[in-house]
């Protein structure tokens, strides 16, 4: 960064209490303005969360600052405008200061202090006075520090306050450090804010003193609770996704059960307060976010009613691109349900899930990211992510499962299950996402060199080890075999329905051959696609030939003479479709093989985490768009719609996140399997992108499962893209906005095509 730093870091002297339930400390100064203000800067960071207060009032609206990042490598700074609050004369300069990210829990593990075990405070004042002189302020040995009123404050945790000791201080010195100022960067991506405010739809007595808030939508955020009782009186709140039996909350599907640790541990999410008795005070945690629809409030008084409580929304403020409606409302629903899970995921960092694990995973972000690009502007969001992705990959270029990436995730045990192929892949396949939507060469500039190790890195195992099963089948490698990825650990095709592996360490050791080359040969044909666009002529001709090479090892493995693909499941022929791995003659019958497993399964999907995005896509392309209508609208478990007749409002992590018994499994909450709406943009609507930024786009809708009419819209880089069709009276009405600078190839139900360079309105009509 470019700002001249002269203050200090500084930190409370606390002996502080039990990880997950430190408190939040108040640190303050004096700055003192000797001359009027033009202009006025207030950079501010910190190891922890920090929350800025000049003369007792907040200074910003932004959440959870500095942010999630690799705080060893990157600690973003914010930057913000004070100069009307500045007037000539004594100011109070505050900051409370709570774990957050940096030493509190994070993971499945709840591991914490993964990057330090003090939190510390900067922060610097820039003055530009009316007559041209300057003044820089900032954090030094005079400021103070107290506790406050707000005894523990964990993100996954959940937050205490006991609003009697509100204004209560024992002000002592701060202790300052050296911790230099060369990690400190600033953030290519929006803040976190308090986006939007849902008032609940029912609040249930359940029992006496225990109410239960039904805000009618899973979000990512927090309750501001505006009837705290008389003084004394102690509310907790307990923060769920689901309902049990009885109506009351649930949470036990919230714990992490994993086979690596030895019992269930904590769901937190759970606030409490305990009332000062003032009129007019109101209790909302800021230095902590939960995943809920519904809140157990127990301890209030009562009557507590829908007035008290409201549902704060929190979450990036990223900026809207797209949306999609049709007259079939269920698919409203899912689309919905779709949206909202990527909302509660954006919590400065691409999260699979806000409640259990908060974690950047990976495989989760790449499968997503062309349909979170559509709905949002995720070009900082994203960038911001891969530079954590990228800043800690090992030396022999594995990269982590997620990131940031926690100590505990990449040491001991798991350790060794990093690096899987469809997870790290991500580090190419979302740069070339940016560029495809954006047109970000800039950002395929600075990943590119983590993309060569990491494919230095899978062409390494590929080519010098071997499985020992196929080891033991035959000593002597086969030629293809120089291509085969069958070593390291692969998540695979994560949580087919029915798919959990039961036998962890088996699951661990097995070999995913045909998932890693698929995944080798498709990134290695993106870094090949990549290194032309960044003028990398021999390095592009270098990983073609990788990517053939990986291709013709999967054809020579799974893939008989007569077309047959091994192994023989859905997933696996999705990707073979979606990734070009079928040779050209056997293309239909791979599809033609998918659609009669489909029935097979009594027309229900078989996909879980990574083909799931290609499995509708690959049926339509093939012949079978009914069949992809048919189970776009499955009701019956496994589907989409199953989740949405259950009640769902985000998407479910699994197929049966919630069973026809009601019983409740694993995160209610995970965005992935929500990429199935970019079927419903790309095939129903028919709005496809063809070249990158939009330049050439293509509008075909594929009317069928009963919908009459269908309207989307995107903004893509050269304005709005919008296209609305129906069906009247046996007519087909196709309506399409071309902005400037771009062409629409528009193709109708009856075959017409017509290209379209003339920006503005555009009608078209046609026998259905």
């Amino acid at each position: 960064m470019t700002i001249d730093w002269r203050a200090d870091w500084i930190s409370p002297t606390a002996t502080d209490g039990r990880p997950g339930f430190r408190p939040v400390y108040l640190l303050r100064g004096e700055v003192v303005v000797d001359a009027p203000v033009r202009r006025a800067k207030l950079h501010a960071t910190a190891h922890g969360l920090y929350e800025l207060e000049l003369d007792g009032e907040r200074v910003t609206t932004d959440e959870l600052t500095p942010g999630f990042t690799e705080y060893e490598f990157r600690l973003q700074v914010q930057t913000y405008d004070v100069t009307s609050s500045l007037t000539p004369g004594p100011h109070r300069l505050g900051a409370y200061l709570a774990d957050g990210w940096y030493r509190g829990q994070v993971g499945i593990t709840r591991a914490t202090d993964q990057w330090g075990t003090v939190t510390a405070f900067l922060a610097q004042l820039e003055l530009e006075h009316e007559d041209g002189t300057t003044t820089v302020l900032g954090t030094d040995a005079t400021w103070q520090w107290s506790t406050t009123h707000i005894l523990a404050a964990d993100l996954i945790e959940g937050q205490r306050e006991d609003r009697r000791l509100a204004g209560v201080h024992d002000w002592q010195p701060v202790a300052t450090s050296d911790r230099g100022f060369d990690t400190l960067v600033t953030s290519p991506a929006p803040p976190v804010r308090a986006v939007e405010e849902l008032r609940p739809v029912t609040v249930t007595a359940v029992r006496p003193g225990v109410h239960v808030v039904d805000l009618g939508q899973n979000i990512n955020g927090r309750v501001r609770l505006t009837s705290l009782g008389p003084a004394g009186t102690e509310i907790t709140l307990t923060h769920g996704e689901a309902l049990g039996p009885d109506g009351d909350v649930t949470m036990t599907h919230l714990q992490p059960a994993m086979p690596f640790l030895p019992e269930p541990l904590s769901a937190g999410q759970v606030d409490a307060v305990v009332s000062a008795g003032v009129v007019g005070d109101v209790f909302e945690p800021r230095f902590t976010t939960h995943g809920f629809r519904y809140v157990r409030v127990e301890g209030h008084p009562g009557p507590l009613t829908v007035d008290d409580v409201t549902g704060v929304v929190v979450h990036t403020d990223l900026e809207p691109r797209g949306s999609f409606t049709c007259d079939v409302e269920v698919l409203n629903r899912l689309h919905d349900a779709a949206v909202w899970s990527f909302r509660g995921n954006a919590c400065d960092i691409p999260t699979d899930c806000p409640t259990r694990e908060r974690a950047g995973w990976t495989g989760d972000w790449q499968l997503y990211v062309p349909t979170a690009s559509y709905l949002y502007d995720v070009r900082g969001f994203s960038l911001k992510w891969l530079r954590d992705l990228a800043v800690t990959q090992w030396p022999d270029g594995n990269l982590g499962n997620m990131a940031p990436m926690p100590v505990a995730e990449k040491t001991g045990f798991l350790e060794k299950m990093n690096g899987s192929a469809g997870w790290g892949d991500a580090i190419a396949l979302v740069p070339w996402e940016l560029f495809a939507e954006y047109g970000d060469v800039e950002t395929l500039e600075e990943i590119w060199p983590a993309v060569v190790r990491w494919l230095d890195r899978v062409e390494r195992m590929a080519s010098g080890e071997r499985h020992p099963d196929r080891v033991s089948k035959h000593p002597e490698p086969e030629p293809h075999e120089l291509y085969l990825w069958d070593t390291g650990f692969h998540w695979g095709e994560w949580l087919e329905p029915g798919g959990e592996p039961q036998d962890f360490p088996a699951f661990v050791a097995a070999d995913k051959s045909d998932v890693a080359t698929a995944f080798y040969a498709w990134t290695a044909s993106h870094a090949a696609r990549i290194a032309m666009v960044l003028r990398r002529e021999a390095e592009a001709q270098k990983y073609v030939a990788l990517s053939l090479g990986a291709l013709d090892a999967w054809r020579t493995e799974f893939v008989a003479p007569d077309g047959r693909i091994t192994p023989h499941t859905q997933a696996n022929l999705v990707r073979a479709l979606a990734f070009d791995l079928v040779p050209d003659e056997h293309r239909q019958r791979a599809a033609d093989d998918l659609a009669v497993l489909v029935r097979k399964a009594g027309t229900h999907l078989g996909t879980g985490f990574l083909s799931t995005p290609d499995l509708l896509p690959v049926l339509a392309d093939h012949g079978h768009l009914d069949l992809a209508y048919e189970l776009l609208l499955q009701d019956t478990e496994p589907s989409w719609l199953t989740m949405i007749e259950r009640g769902a409002t985000t998407v479910w992590e699994r197929w049966d996140g919630v069973r026809a018994d009601g019983s409740v499994h694993e995160s209610l909450n995970h965005y992935s399997k929500g990429a199935v709406i970019s079927f419903l943009h790309r095939y129903v609507a028919g709005l496809r992108r063809l070249e990158p930024t939009w330049t050439r786009f293509r509008v075909q809708p594929l009317p069928g499962g009963g919908i009459t009419r269908a309207q989307t819209q995107h903004v893509s880089p050269h304005g709005r893209i919008a296209v609305a069709w129906q069906i009247v009276g046996g007519t087909f009405t196709l309506d399409v906005v071309v902005p400037p600078g771009t062409v629409a190839e528009v193709v109708m139900p009856d075959g017409t095509e017509t290209e379209v360079a003339e920006p503005g309105p555009h009608r078209f009509r046609s026998l259905p």
